[in-house]
């Protein structure tokens, strides 16, 4: 079989056994089938929305599988779209792939009219998740959303909505749950391998530094569209630390990730950017999917930030052992943590049976392709990265605040708590509004 009559017999098989490893599955809300111009899909034409140095890596590795083609891109940085060009047509001679060169646009939403665009990647800073997703929902796009799902809980909600209300199947880009040790290492621990657990140790890093506006503002890069870029926050200037220039001519790519991720007025910090990858396992591993703690406690100087969950498990943000970012569970018969490319345990019965395998992302990537054909919802829906996104912020709202608070996980709100509600969301500037 050729690359280029990649079947769908062989779509859904790549993503069975994509999954097969993943031995404890969320539970899955079915997307309702939608209506499609399409009755062949034995490709998935993708356009990317964000074309920095993220959607760079996932555009490598999604073009290495048979199946994607991708078709269009995005952003409102003009050199960007020159070097996404260059990419694509990289990878189709790279891969002998017979699409053309990719549509590029400097609006996001002329592309989600493209009715030859099956699905997006969106890899924009995270103020824009929810407007893009929300918007591709409505144009009947199917969508890969790079985590932290949302910058608010508020949009959260809204893009739950949106993505059940039109049948949009959205895959957050929360990889880890594919791999094989976090798989293993949450089997171990839902299984009751390690008795009843204690304490889970969590380590993201800080949460956000005050104001990008204390750092000097510079010239706009010559092709960058910085007031779009700013979309529905507040004023913000240009650093270059911010979105980082590039050239192609001397080629000169990021030197540094964005540091909009670590200001409050633009991102979540660490505590959004790794928390939304590893929060994500420890509430996984506690059966705590689309539910959550009920009380959160802001570090002070000898203690660290602390959510506690109604069984009396404690979820502490703090480093361990080596200092790399990754979860500890302990329980009463001992414990396991695993990080990107480990996994160590007390007990030698609770070992990996098989070496780490390091195509986690890839088995992403196909369960999300498998997801699109099949209508199904994929491994990681939008509730689950919602309810790992909104425990993530609410530590920065404790933060923030300085005090306790108490949530109520269902029903996303802070208990008795009017000011800290006040932080669910923020008001959009510049004529932006939020409607899922």
């Amino acid at each position: 079989m050729s690359k280029s009559n990649f079947s769908r017999r062989k779509f859904i098989s790549a993503g069975l056994l994509g999954t097969a490893g993943a031995t404890v599955l969320p539970n899955i809300t079915f997307a309702k089938t939608r209506n499609s111009q399409r009755n062949d899909f034995t490709k998935v034409r993708l356009g990317f929305i964000g074309l920095g140095r993220q959607a760079r890596g996932l555009l490598n590795r999604m073009m290495s599988i048979p199946a994607f083609e991708v078709v269009a891109g995005a952003d409102i940085y003009e050199v960007k779209l020159q070097r996404f060009k260059q990419d694509v047509e990289k990878n189709n001679a790279d891969h002998q792939k017979s699409s053309g060169p990719p549509t590029l646009y400097a609006d996001y939403k002329k592309l989600l009219a493209n009715p030859y665009v099956d699905a997006v990647v969106i890899a924009s800073p995270d103020h824009w998740h929810a407007l893009m997703a929300i918007d591709a929902c409505r144009a009947g796009k199917d969508i890969y959303l790079e985590k932290p799902l949302t910058f608010t809980i508020k949009e959260g909600q809204e893009l739950i909505k949106a993505v059940r209300s039109n049948g949009t199947v959205l895959a957050v880009g929360s990889m880890q749950r594919s791999s094989s040790n976090f798989q293993h290492a949450v089997k171990m621990v839902q299984k009751g391998k390690l008795g009843k657990i204690k304490e889970v140790l969590v380590h993201v890093g800080e949460p956000p530094h005050p104001k990008p506006l204390d750092l000097p503002e510079q010239s706009i890069p010559n092709g960058l569209d910085w007031q779009t870029w700013i979309g529905p926050l507040p004023a913000v200037h240009y650093n270059e630390e911010l979105n980082p220039p590039i050239s192609l001519d001397p080629e000169e790519n990021e030197k540094v990730w964005g540091a909009w991720r670590w200001y409050k007025e633009t991102g979540g910090g660490l505590m959004t950017d790794w928390g939304a990858h590893m929060i994500d396992i420890a509430q996984w591993g506690l059966g705590m999917d689309r539910n959550g703690p009920t009380e959160v406690i802001p570090a002070t100087v000898d203690k660290p930030l602390t959510y506690i969950y109604p069984n009396g498990t404690k979820m502490l943000i703090t480093s361990f052992d080596e200092g790399r970012q990754g979860v500890k569970f302990i329980g009463e018969k001992g414990w396991i943590k695993v990080s990107r490319g480990n996994y160590d345990t007390s007990m030698k019965e609770l070992e990996m049976p098989n070496k780490i395998e390091n195509n986690g992302s890839m088995k992403h990537y196909e369960d999300f392709l498998d997801a699109v054909i099949t209508r199904r919802d994929p491994f990681v829906p939008v509730e689950i990265g919602h309810s790992t996104c909104a425990i993530c912020t609410i530590g920065n709202i404790a933060h923030e605040l300085n005090r306790p608070l108490k949530w109520d996980p269902i029903a996303q709100v802070f208990l008795d708590d009017w000011e800290a509600n006040t932080h669910l969301h923020y008001t959009y500037q510049n004529g932006y509004s939020l409607k899922s």
